[in-house]
C-alpha cells in the first residue's frame, strides 16, 4: 500500500562498473573542472589504489592537483581545514574522495571550507545551514558498507570540546558515486565482512522502520539480495570482482534507501556503543541486528517476513509457512553472523568483542535513548527494554 504523503530523492549520478574510474576526467569536463583535488588517507595510498584514479588522467586534459592523504580514521576539524588550506594552494576545481566513511566525511566537510570561503566549519553545522551548491564533488568508495557516497550528512569531531559536528544539507551530496570492483579488491576479508553487514543493517532498518516507502523499500529489498548473494562468494575469493561490485552497488543502494526512510534502534544502540567503547560502527551494527529485529517482531512481523525472501531465496521462502517467516527472517541473519565469524572472527557478541563490560550498559542505554535514529523504530523503547536488548546481545 502506498503511503498517504512521502518524499524520496537522489541526485547522485551512479557511475559503476569494471571501468567505471576511466570515466572520471569526461564526467569533471561536464561539470567545468579540470584540476580536482584528492583526498584518502594512508592505508589507501599505500595499497597502490590511487594508481589507476592517476592513469585515467594520463591521456587527458584534466590534471590532478594534489592529493592529500592525511585523513585519520576519525576526522577532525583540524584535518578538515588542512585539506582546505591545500586545495587552495593548489589552486584545484573539484574534489575526489577515495576512501571510506571518514574520507568521505573530511571531503564533503573540506569541500564547504573551499566553496565558502574562511575557515569556520562550525557556523555551517546542523541541518541545511549551506546557501548554495558547492564544487564539484565525486566519491570513489574503497569499502562497501558507510553508503556515504549517496548520503547528505557528514559527521566531523572538535577535538577540542570532544563532540562530533553533524553537518546535513542536499548541497553535501556528491555529483557522482564512481563504483570500481578494482576499488574494493584488497579489502580484507574481516573489514569486507564487517562493511557488508553495515550496509545490510542499513537496508533492513530503511525497509522495517517507520518512514519507510515503497520506492526506498525496492532499492532496500535489493540490496538485501545482493548481499545474501555475494558476500561470502567474495570471502572464499576475495579477487571475485563481479562479486565486488554486486556489494558495492548493494552499499549505495542501501544508502539511497536510508538516506530516503531513516533507520532506527540498531543504529541508536550501534552510535551509542561505538561512542563508548570506540568500536567499529559496521561491527555495532553485526552485534545488534538480529536482537533488535526479535525486539520489534510483534510490531512489525509482516515487514520482517517480506525479508526472508531477498534474505534466504525462493525455496526456503516458499518452503516457509506464512507465520513462521519473521523468525526465519531473523535466524538466517543469525546463521550469516555464525559463518562470518566461522571465516573472519567478527564478533556475534558484546562478550567477543572483549572490549565491553555488563558496567556500561546503564551508560549505552541512555545514549541510545537519545539518539535520533530511535525515533523512527516500528516500537517505542524505554530505558529498561534498551538494557534487555543489550543483555540478549551479551
Amino acid at each position: 500500500m502506498a503511503k498517504p504523503y512521502y518524499e524520496f530523492f537522489c541526485p547522485v549520478k551512479v557511475i559503476a562498473g569494471h571501468a567505471a574510474l576511466e570515466h572520471i576526467p569526461f564526467e569533471l569536463a561536464t561539470l567545468g573542472a579540470a584540476r580536482p583535488m584528492i583526498i584518502t588517507d594512508k592505508g589507501v595510498r599505500s595499497n597502490n589504489l590511487l594508481t589507476p584514479i592517476e592513469a585515467a588522467f594520463e591521456s587527458t586534459d584534466a590534471v590532478i592537483g594534489c592529493i592529500f592523504d592525511d585523513v585519520p580514521p576519525d576526522s577532525s576539524l583540524e584535518t578538515v581545514r588542512k585539506a582546505a588550506q591545500l586545495y587552495r594552494d593548489n589552486n584545484c576545481d573539484a574534489i575526489i574522495a577515495v576512501g571510506g566513511g571518514s574520507v568521505i566525511d573530511t571531503s564533503k566537510a573540506t569541500n564547504i571550507l573551499v566553496s565558502e570561503g574562511g575557515d569556520d566549519l562550525l557556523k555551517y553545522s546542523g541541518a541545511h545551514n549551506l546557501p548554495k551548491p558547492l564544487k564539484p564533488f565525486f566519491v570513489i568508495p574503497t569499502t562497501s558498507g558507510t553508503g556515504s557516497e549517496v548520503t547528505m550528512v557528514a559527521v566531523v569531531s572538535d577535538n577540542q570540546k570532544n563532540v562530533k559536528m553533524p553537518f546535513a544539507s542536499y548541497y553535501l551530496m556528491p555529483h557522482a558515486a564512481i563504483l570500481d570492483p578494482r576499488m574494493t579488491q584488497t579489502l580484507p576479508p574481516h573489514l569486507t565482512a564487517m562493511t557488508a553487514m553495515d550496509a545490510m543493517t542499513h537496508a533492513v532498518e530503511a525497509y522495517t522502520c517507520l518512514a519507510a516507502n515503497p520506492i526506498s523499500d525496492a532499492y532496500a529489498t535489493a540490496a538485501i539480495k545482493k548481499i545474501s548473494a555475494s558476500l561470502f562468494n567474495v570471502l572464499d575469493n576475495p579477487t571475485d570482482a563481479n562479486g565486488r561490485l554486486e556489494l558495492a552497488q548493494a552499499s549505495t543502494m542501501a544508502g539511497i534507501a536510508f538516506s530516503n526512510s531513516m533507520v532506527g534502534l540498531v543504529h541508536s544502540l550501534g552510535h551509542s556503543l561505538g561512542a563508548v567503547a570506540h568500536l567499529p560502527h559496521g561491527l555495532c551494527m553485526n552485534l545488534f541486528l538480529p536482537y533488535v529485529l526479535e525486539y520489534n517482531k510483534e510490531t512489525n512481523s509482516d515487514k520482517l517476513a517480506d525479508l526472508l525472501l531477498p534474505l534466504a531465496g525462493p525455496d526456503i521462502y516458499a518452503q516457509t509457512p506464512a507465520h513462521l517467516r519473521a523468525d526465519k527472517a531473523i535466524s538466517t541473519i543469525q546463521t550469516m553472523r555464525d559463518r562470518i565469524y566461522a571465516l573472519t572472527k567478527l564478533p556475534r557478541t558484546l562478550r567477543e568483542t572483549g572490549k565491553v563490560t555488563e558496567v556500561q550498559f546503564e551508560e549505552i542505554a541512555e545514549k541510545a535513548l537519545n539518539d535520533g535514529s530511535i525515533i523512527y523504530n516500528p516500537k517505542e523503547a524505554t530505558l529498561q527494554d534498551l538494557k534487555s536488548i543489550l543483555e540478549k546481545a551479551w
